[in-house]
Protein backbone atom coordinates (compact mmCIF):
# COMPACT_ATOMS: atom_id res chain seq x y z
CA UNK A 1 0.00 0.00 0.00
CA UNK A 2 1.40 3.42 -0.95
CA UNK A 3 0.67 4.98 2.46
CA UNK A 4 2.45 2.14 4.29
CA UNK A 5 5.52 2.41 2.07
CA UNK A 6 5.74 6.14 2.74
CA UNK A 7 5.53 5.65 6.50
CA UNK A 8 8.11 2.87 6.35
CA UNK A 9 10.50 5.39 4.81
CA UNK A 10 9.85 7.94 7.56
CA UNK A 11 10.67 5.63 10.47
CA UNK A 12 14.48 5.49 9.92
CA UNK A 13 14.56 9.29 9.75
CA UNK A 14 12.86 9.59 13.13
CA UNK A 15 15.09 6.85 14.56
CA UNK A 16 17.92 9.34 14.18
CA UNK A 17 16.16 11.92 16.40
CA UNK A 18 16.50 10.86 20.07
CA UNK A 19 14.52 13.87 21.29
CA UNK A 20 11.47 13.10 19.17
CA UNK A 21 8.89 10.32 19.51
CA UNK A 22 7.21 9.32 16.23
CA UNK A 23 4.24 7.02 15.79
CA UNK A 24 1.39 6.02 13.52
CA UNK A 25 -1.68 4.01 14.51
CA UNK A 26 -4.54 2.30 12.73
CA UNK A 27 -8.26 2.92 13.21
CA UNK A 28 -8.28 0.70 16.30
CA UNK A 29 -5.50 2.74 17.93
CA UNK A 30 -2.89 0.02 17.44
CA UNK A 31 0.66 1.12 16.70
CA UNK A 32 1.69 0.41 13.11
CA UNK A 33 4.90 2.47 13.06
CA UNK A 34 7.13 3.71 15.91
CA UNK A 35 10.65 5.04 16.14
CA UNK A 36 13.27 3.64 18.49
CA UNK A 37 12.94 6.57 20.89
CA UNK A 38 9.42 5.45 21.79
CA UNK A 39 10.49 1.82 22.12
CA UNK A 40 13.31 2.67 24.52
CA UNK A 41 11.25 5.02 26.64
CA UNK A 42 8.75 2.26 27.18
CA UNK A 43 11.58 0.20 28.61
CA UNK A 44 11.46 -2.22 25.67
CA UNK A 45 14.16 -3.41 23.28
CA UNK A 46 12.42 -4.27 20.03
CA UNK A 47 9.99 -2.39 17.83
CA UNK A 48 7.94 -5.57 17.52
CA UNK A 49 7.13 -5.36 21.24
CA UNK A 50 5.15 -2.17 20.54
CA UNK A 51 3.63 -2.79 17.11
CA UNK A 52 0.08 -4.05 17.16
CA UNK A 53 -0.57 -2.83 20.70
CA UNK A 54 -2.62 0.13 21.90
CA UNK A 55 -1.62 2.92 24.26
CA UNK A 56 -3.87 1.37 26.91
CA UNK A 57 -1.76 -1.80 26.75
CA UNK A 58 1.59 -0.02 26.97
CA UNK A 59 1.07 2.84 29.43
CA UNK A 60 0.03 2.46 33.07
CA UNK A 61 -3.65 2.73 33.96
CA UNK A 62 -5.36 6.04 33.35
CA UNK A 63 -2.48 7.40 31.26
CA UNK A 64 -2.98 4.80 28.57
CA UNK A 65 -6.72 5.44 28.55
CA UNK A 66 -6.12 9.20 28.27
CA UNK A 67 -3.78 8.75 25.29
CA UNK A 68 -6.34 6.43 23.67
CA UNK A 69 -9.00 9.10 24.14
CA UNK A 70 -6.68 11.62 22.49
CA UNK A 71 -6.27 9.19 19.56
CA UNK A 72 -10.04 8.97 19.14
CA UNK A 73 -10.25 12.74 18.83
CA UNK A 74 -7.73 12.60 15.98
CA UNK A 75 -9.60 9.71 14.35
CA UNK A 76 -12.70 11.90 14.37
CA UNK A 77 -10.81 14.52 12.37
CA UNK A 78 -9.40 16.81 15.08
CA UNK A 79 -5.85 18.12 14.73
CA UNK A 80 -4.12 18.34 18.11
CA UNK A 81 -1.44 21.00 17.92
CA UNK A 82 1.19 22.31 20.34
CA UNK A 83 -0.14 20.29 23.29
CA UNK A 84 2.05 20.52 26.40
CA UNK A 85 2.19 17.26 28.35
CA UNK A 86 4.28 15.08 30.60
CA UNK A 87 5.19 11.63 29.34
CA UNK A 88 5.67 8.99 32.00
CA UNK A 89 6.97 5.59 30.95
CA UNK A 90 7.11 2.12 32.43
CA UNK A 91 10.85 2.52 33.07
CA UNK A 92 9.88 5.36 35.46
CA UNK A 93 11.42 8.15 33.40
CA UNK A 94 9.39 11.23 32.59
CA UNK A 95 9.78 14.44 30.70
CA UNK A 96 8.00 17.44 29.25
CA UNK A 97 7.18 17.52 25.57
CA UNK A 98 5.04 19.19 22.94
CA UNK A 99 2.73 16.78 21.13
CA UNK A 100 1.14 16.99 17.70
CA UNK A 101 -1.43 14.45 16.49
CA UNK A 102 -3.52 14.49 13.37
CA UNK A 103 -5.68 12.13 11.36
CA UNK A 104 -3.83 10.09 8.76
CA UNK A 105 -5.68 10.26 5.45
CA UNK A 106 -5.51 8.28 2.23
CA UNK A 107 -7.46 9.70 -0.71
CA UNK A 108 -9.26 11.97 1.75
CA UNK A 109 -10.42 9.17 4.05
CA UNK A 110 -9.16 8.87 7.62
CA UNK A 111 -7.31 5.57 8.05
CA UNK A 112 -5.39 6.17 11.26
CA UNK A 113 -3.46 8.63 13.42
CA UNK A 114 0.04 10.03 12.97
CA UNK A 115 1.96 12.14 15.42
CA UNK A 116 5.13 13.27 17.10
CA UNK A 117 6.09 14.34 20.61
CA UNK A 118 9.10 16.67 20.81
CA UNK A 119 11.12 17.00 24.00
CA UNK A 120 11.62 20.47 25.35
CA UNK A 121 15.21 21.23 24.51
CA UNK A 122 17.94 23.51 25.81
CA UNK A 123 16.96 27.16 26.02
CA UNK A 124 18.58 29.72 23.74
CA UNK A 125 20.60 31.89 26.12
CA UNK A 126 22.19 33.81 23.22
CA UNK A 127 18.92 35.46 22.20
CA UNK A 128 19.20 39.30 22.17
CA UNK A 129 16.44 39.75 24.78
CA UNK A 130 17.32 36.70 26.87
CA UNK A 131 18.05 38.78 29.99
CA UNK A 132 14.60 40.36 29.85
CA UNK A 133 12.95 36.98 29.35
CA UNK A 134 14.99 35.47 32.17
CA UNK A 135 13.66 38.23 34.43
CA UNK A 136 10.12 37.18 33.51
CA UNK A 137 10.86 33.49 34.05
CA UNK A 138 12.45 34.17 37.46
CA UNK A 139 9.34 36.13 38.42
CA UNK A 140 7.08 33.29 37.27
CA UNK A 141 9.11 30.72 39.21
CA UNK A 142 8.89 32.81 42.37
CA UNK A 143 5.19 33.67 42.07
CA UNK A 144 3.51 30.92 40.01
CA UNK A 145 0.85 30.43 42.70
CA UNK A 146 -0.45 33.97 42.08
CA UNK A 147 -2.40 35.39 39.17
CA UNK A 148 0.16 36.39 36.55
CA UNK A 149 -1.52 38.23 33.64
CA UNK A 150 0.50 38.10 30.45
CA UNK A 151 0.29 41.90 29.94
CA UNK A 152 1.87 42.39 33.37
CA UNK A 153 4.68 40.00 32.48
CA UNK A 154 5.23 41.83 29.19
CA UNK A 155 5.44 45.13 31.08
CA UNK A 156 8.01 43.61 33.45
CA UNK A 157 10.17 42.75 30.42
CA UNK A 158 9.59 46.10 28.74
CA UNK A 159 8.02 44.35 25.74
CA UNK A 160 4.64 44.24 24.07
CA UNK A 161 2.51 41.14 24.62
CA UNK A 162 3.16 40.03 21.03
CA UNK A 163 6.93 40.54 21.45
CA UNK A 164 6.97 38.65 24.76
CA UNK A 165 5.06 35.68 23.35
CA UNK A 166 7.18 35.53 20.18
CA UNK A 167 10.56 35.79 21.93
CA UNK A 168 9.51 33.57 24.84
CA UNK A 169 8.45 30.79 22.48
CA UNK A 170 11.76 31.03 20.63
CA UNK A 171 13.95 30.95 23.75
CA UNK A 172 12.01 28.53 25.98
CA UNK A 173 10.04 26.64 23.29
CA UNK A 174 6.86 27.38 25.24
CA UNK A 175 4.43 30.27 25.38
CA UNK A 176 4.36 32.20 28.68
CA UNK A 177 1.03 30.53 29.54
CA UNK A 178 2.44 27.07 28.82
CA UNK A 179 5.45 27.84 31.02
CA UNK A 180 3.15 28.91 33.85
CA UNK A 181 1.19 25.67 33.47
CA UNK A 182 4.43 23.68 33.50
CA UNK A 183 5.62 25.37 36.71
CA UNK A 184 2.29 24.79 38.43
CA UNK A 185 1.99 21.15 37.40
CA UNK A 186 5.58 20.44 38.43
CA UNK A 187 4.88 21.93 41.85
CA UNK A 188 1.70 19.87 42.17
CA UNK A 189 3.46 16.65 41.14
CA UNK A 190 6.08 17.23 43.82
CA UNK A 191 3.46 17.99 46.50
CA UNK A 192 1.49 14.86 45.59
CA UNK A 193 4.40 12.83 46.96
CA UNK A 194 3.42 14.15 50.38
CA UNK A 195 0.28 13.97 52.49
CA UNK A 196 -1.39 17.31 51.75
CA UNK A 197 -4.98 17.14 50.54
CA UNK A 198 -5.70 17.49 46.83
CA UNK A 199 -7.69 20.65 47.54
CA UNK A 200 -4.82 22.33 49.37
CA UNK A 201 -2.34 21.30 46.67
CA UNK A 202 -4.53 22.85 43.98
CA UNK A 203 -4.46 26.22 45.77
CA UNK A 204 -0.76 26.03 46.65
CA UNK A 205 0.03 25.30 43.00
CA UNK A 206 -1.87 28.33 41.74
CA UNK A 207 -5.19 26.90 40.57
CA UNK A 208 -8.41 28.71 41.35
CA UNK A 209 -10.27 25.59 42.46
CA UNK A 210 -9.89 21.83 42.61
CA UNK A 211 -11.99 21.12 39.52
CA UNK A 212 -9.79 23.42 37.40
CA UNK A 213 -6.73 21.73 38.88
CA UNK A 214 -8.10 18.25 38.08
CA UNK A 215 -8.84 19.22 34.46
CA UNK A 216 -5.45 20.80 33.79
CA UNK A 217 -3.51 18.07 35.58
CA UNK A 218 -5.26 15.33 33.60
CA UNK A 219 -4.84 17.19 30.31
CA UNK A 220 -1.12 17.53 31.00
CA UNK A 221 -0.20 14.20 32.60
CA UNK A 222 -2.93 11.90 31.29
CA UNK A 223 -4.25 11.12 34.77
CA UNK A 224 -5.95 12.85 37.68
CA UNK A 225 -4.08 14.10 40.76
CA UNK A 226 -5.68 11.38 42.88
CA UNK A 227 -4.70 8.61 40.46
CA UNK A 228 -1.22 10.08 40.09
CA UNK A 229 -0.79 9.90 43.87
CA UNK A 230 -1.87 6.26 43.73
CA UNK A 231 0.79 5.60 41.05
CA UNK A 232 3.37 7.17 43.37
CA UNK A 233 2.28 4.90 46.19
CA UNK A 234 2.55 1.89 43.85
CA UNK A 235 6.04 2.97 42.79
CA UNK A 236 5.02 3.73 39.18
CA UNK A 237 5.67 7.47 39.14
Amino acid sequence: MKMRASLDELVPLFDALPGVVFFAKDMAGRYTHVNLTLVRRLGLKKREEVLGKTAAELYPGAMGLAYAKQDRRALEGEEIENHLEVHMFTNRTSGWCITLKRPLRVHGDICGVIGISRDLGVLDARHPVYDKLRLVLDHMQAHFARKLPIPALAKLAGLSVAQLERHFSHVFQLTPQQMLTKLRIEAAMQLLHGTHSIASISLTSGFTDQSAFDRKFKATTGTTPRKYRKLIQQGQA
